[in-house]
């Protein structure tokens, strides 16, 4: 007898935040919800420091005392009434909310995601293991608050990463043996490789590819969200000459567990919403031929060793 699907309809986001601007982010944010919701949707995913915006000024001075400050003061707090409006917007909606955004903790900062319940209800929030490169000028590292990645939801087991998250083997694993079944990949705007001296892998083809190899290696559907610039927000960001100096980035797409892309692409300066329908059964498929945590594993000769306790600054 042919088992019935276990199918989810999910979107992803590709746009631009307002740019420093909390308050309209969040507004935004609950528009996007809105229409994904609208559109049958039961889960959306938002790029890496959607609320308000990645601070892209950072590659070319990584020092700003005009934005950085203001960059700050625009930063979510967990416990916030804007928090708030977007949990109560996603329990309004009946979707499940994967944010991406930079997290204000007693004006340190953190390059964060939260998961947010249907019910409008704070799931998990964790913040990137390693801030990349020039974003440690700006962001902080963790504790053991970045391992715990994947949670339980009505649709499925869901878990998120950070952009160059998706480089980090140890890190990919200690999350492929959450068992999640849809990741959310969370990126600022990628753009397609220029051929120059810049890395590859820093671009949108570099991103598309983690994201593939991250889908066949889990054996999960991956939502891979990345945010839109626009020639405006150079001019405001003063960014020309840097790789965030021209319009467009947006490449979100969505994964299938082996690998294959499910989305159809959006023109990398278009904002929009990608939609896909999930068969979480594929999984199966994929993972009687390969599971990484599995039968196709070795913990007697390899194995990850993890400390997972929290070091608070006071013990």
């Amino acid at each position: 007898m042919k088992s019935l699907k276990n199918e989810v309809h999910v979107a992803v986001v590709q746009a631009e935040p307002v740019w420093l601007d909390l308050a309209a982010t969040v507004k935004k944010t609950c528009r996007l919800i809105t229409e994904a919701a609208n559109n049958h949707a039961k889960l959306i995913a938002f790029p890496e420091c959607w609320l308000p915006g990645y601070p892209a000024w950072i590659w070319s001075r990584p020092v700003d005392f005009e934005l950085s400050p203001e960059y700050m003061r625009n930063s979510l707090r967990v416990e916030s009434p804007e928090m708030t409006q977007i949990q109560e917007c996603a329990a309004e909606n009946d979707i499940i909310v994967v944010l991406g955004f930079s997290e204000n903790h007693h004006n340190t900062l953190y390059i964060s995601q939260a998961i947010i319940g249907n019910d409008g209800k704070l799931l998990l929030t964790r913040r990137k293991i390693k801030a990349t490169h020039m974003e440690r000028t700006i962001f902080g590292d963790p504790s053991a608050e970045c391992l715990e990645s994947v949670v339980d939801t009505p649709l499925a087991r869901i878990g998120a990463l950070s952009c160059w998250e998706h480089l980090q083997p140890l890190l990919k694993y200690h999350t492929y043996n959450q068992r999640e079944e849809i990741h959310v990949a969370a990126w600022p705007p990628l753009f397609k490789d220029g051929g120059g001296p810049d890395l590859w892998s820093m671009g949108a083809e570099g991103g598309q590819a983690l994201a593939r190899v991250y889908a066949i290696e889990s054996a999960s559907f991956v939502l891979h969200a990345t945010a839109v610039i626009s020639e405006g927000s150079i001019d405001f960001l003063k960014t020309a000459g840097n790789m965030f100096g021209t319009p467009g980035g947006g490449s979100s797409a969505i994964f299938g567990p082996d690998g294959r892309k499910l989305s159809k692409d959006l023109a990398e300066t278009e904002e929009g919403l990608i939609y896909a329908t999930l068969d979480l059964h594929e999984i199966h498929k994929v993972k009687g031929f390969v599971d990484v945590c599995g039968h196709y594993s070795r913990p007697d000769v390899l194995w990850l060793g993890v400390d997972g306790e929290t070091k608070a600054h006071i013990r």
